[in-house]
């Protein structure tokens, strides 16, 4: 097992007796799903339907004082506290900026516990471990009883990418995307079946209309990946844009109906000069260029 802190993570704390109500009304996650042995994925959006923040919905134990975590890009905590207490109105919560007393650890490849913190299964997917909230001084000790190897944070990322799995501020930009573009439709950041949230209408047409034609993907080359943020062409035409990478693998996103007509015309896909490779995560059941239905 590794298990590396996460220095871009931030942490709000939600309590009070409306908060679950309060969230749920929000974020596009299940919050009246979240238990403090299952947390969620999901996202604050703008009423158009664009990701304004993503976060993961921890509940502590009532034991140890109850309440919610948010595990958020740590960047985005004033913005997203700013629109939570906006939110709030007449609501019975407390919303507190706690990334001071409080960071985030992922644990991955392997299994362990630890009761130096709040440790939770990553809601995307099982190959992404476990989670850890936890004071900065506890690392030592819940690495120790999880019997992991400490490794940097860019390891986390290099597995992270292998993966296909996006980042905000790197594979797309806040304010800018919706939740399809960025996969959260797959890596269980929407529920499709709760009641209404911010930005719902948006993204409850796009899923029944299937008009999501842009994804962030996996993406290869035969050396390595040219930097994030450059363009990504067909025959000259824009397709998308390279995001974080390792090595020769990383993400882009583009648009995969331009795709499939780059590979109908038998046109390479290139960044910099450089040939790359789409590919489909295996999680993934969106339509796919060249996949039969």
């Amino acid at each position: 097992m590794k298990a590396a802190l996460l220095p871009d993570r931030g942490v709000i704390k939600v309590a009070g007796g409306d908060a679950r109500t309060f969230l749920n009304g929000l974020l596009t996650t299940d919050v009246t799903k979240v238990t403090p042995e299952r947390a969620r994925f999901g996202a604050l959006l703008t009423p158009q339907g664009k990701i304004i923040a993503d976060c993961i919905v921890v509940e502590a134990p009532a034991a140890t004082g109850g309440g919610f975590f948010l595990d958020v890009p740590r960047a985005l905590v004033p913005t997203l506290l700013g629109k939570l207490r906006l939110y709030k109105l007449r609501a019975k919560i407390a919303c507190d900026d706690v990334s001071a007393e409080l960071g985030v650890m992922a644990a991955w490849d392997g299994d362990g516990t630890s009761k130096s913190g709040l440790l939770y299964a990553d809601p995307r997917l099982p190959q992404l471990g476990h989670r850890i909230i936890l004071p900065p001084q506890n690392v030592s000790d819940a690495i120790a009883e999880l019997g992991a190897e400490h490794v940097d944070a860019s390891a986390y990322d290099a597995h992270r990418i292998a993966l296909g799995v996006p980042r905000g501020g790197l594979d797309f930009t806040y304010g800018e995307a919706f939740p399809h573009e960025t996969d959260m439709d797959q890596l269980a950041g929407v529920d499709f079946d709760k009641g209404c949230y911010v930005g719902q209408e948006v993204v409850s047409r796009m899923q029944h209309r299937g008009t999501a034609r842009t994804r962030i993907v996996p993406v290869t080359a035969g050396d390595f990946v040219p930097d994030a943020g450059m363009p990504v062409t067909a025959a000259g035409k824009t397709v998308g844009t390279l995001g974080s990478h390792v090595g020769a693998k990383g993400l882009a996103m583009l648009r995969l109906d331009r795709v499939a007509d780059a590979r109908a015309a038998g046109v390479p896909l290139l960044a910099g000069g450089i040939a790359i490779e789409p590919h489909k995560p295996s999680w993934a059941n969106f339509d796919w260029p060249g996949e039969t239905n």
